[in-house]
């Protein structure tokens, strides 16, 4: 099998770079970049910029213009897709182009592809090379949304908090605001923005009347709004609700919901998902596996601490992003970040695959991911 250069290195690593221009405006399609060169030296780029738009290799074949691409070498972030979609092949393009040489960053797990567009490449004569090691891993995590979706059906979640050094999220009073600083609540809304949905409980929903808006320069979309309601409680009068129309709201509820409350509230332009399950953490991968069939790839669960433990406990959480303050409260009522079931032994416990610290403004910033697909 071919291995890939230094020079290989180089460029795919470019790739990676310019894929990341596509984040929040392509889900549920992965973010791509590529890199076309002829004799070491760049020649075009390109990178997937929106939901319906050219894929990367296409756009940076058409910037290259025509020409003898047999001699060149096309880098791309994740293997080409080699299905009809919103947009056609790219090995077609690939194919037409002549290019002679791919290195591939990462596998593309869904089932229409998963290999197929390599081979479909080599049968055609094209050397592919597939990256290794380091780069690999970051092609792998640039993606983490669109393959869990592609794996499992169900949204890629990321879990944000913001607590107190003795591990607060709000006082025995039930206040909260703020125990983070401005420049993590500006971070956090741009996470809701590279989101397809924010969630929350219907705790979250009746106490803080949300809006649940990405509120930062640049956002080009806004994410859904998730409310898990099991008994359709959130109020016709609630900010979420008013603005159903314009920015998607989905409720989720169990069956015992009442159907009055639930008409009226897709009469207002709300979506509802009846979520099934003999308890809280089933109906969690039930509305999950619903938001995932409907294109949600990604959720940012901004809580409260119940809905936060249910995903715990239905170990439907990849991520946490917990914003450290420098604050302490005490109080044995006051709220800790998650709740639910929990394990009964240290051994039974979620263990973190990667931790990442952070100075965010006064706060600091963990991340944890708790696995990779």
């Amino acid at each position: 099998m071919p291995i890939a250069t230094d020079i290989d290195r180089r460029h795919l690593a470019r790739a990676i770079e310019l894929a990341e221009q596509g984040r929040g405006r392509v889900s549920p399609n992965p973010l791509v970049g590529a890199v076309l060169t002829l004799d070491g030296e760049t020649i075009a780029e390109g990178f997937h910029r929106e939901l319906g738009a050219a894929h990367a290799e296409v756009e940076a074949i058409r910037v290259a213009s025509a020409g003898d691409l047999s001699a060149a070498t096309l880098y791309v972030s994740l293997e080409p897709c080699c299905h009809h979609g919103r947009t056609p092949p790219c090995t077609d393009a690939i194919r037409q182009a002549g290019i002679g040489r791919v290195v591939v960053g990462s596998d593309d797990p869904s089932e229409r592809a998963s290999g197929r567009g390599l081979g479909i490449l080599r049968d055609d004569g094209v050397e592919v090379v597939i990256a290794d090691g380091e780069l690999a891993a970051r092609a792998r995590l640039q993606n983490q949304p669109f393959r869990k979706l592609a794996r499992t059906g169900r949204p890629w979640v990321l879990f944000k908090a913001a607590m107190t050094l003795d591990g607060k999220v709000a006082t025995r009073g039930g206040d909260s605001k703020w125990i983070s600083g401005e420049d993590s609540r500006l971070r956090a809304h741009q996470w809701r923005a590279e989101c397809d949905a924010v969630a929350v409980g219907i705790g979250t929903a009746l106490a803080d009347d949300p809006l649940l808006t990405a509120r930062v320069d640049g956002a080009v979309r806004q994410p859904r709004r998730v409310v898990f309601d099991s008994l359709a409680r959130l109020p016709l009068e609630a900010r979420l609700v008013h603005d159903a129309r314009r920015i998607p709201l989905t409720i989720v509820v169990s069956r015992a919901a009442p159907r009055a409350a639930t008409d009226a509230l897709e009469a207002h332009g709300v979506d509802v998902i009846v979520a099934p399950g003999e308890n809280e953490p089933a109906r969690v991968r039930s509305a999950l596996a619903q938001l995932g069939a409907a294109g949600v790839g990604s959720i940012l669960l901004e809580g409260g601490p119940r809905l936060a433990g249910t995903f715990l406990d239905a170990r439907e959480i990849d991520e946490l992003r917990l914003f450290i303050a420098p604050l302490v409260l005490g109080g044995r009522t006051a709220r800790d970040p998650l709740e639910g079931e929990g394990v009964e032994t240290i051994a039974d416990a979620v263990r973190a695959t990667a931790l990442e610290c952070e100075r965010v403004g006064d706060d600091l910033l963990i991340s944890a991911r708790m696995r990779e697909w």
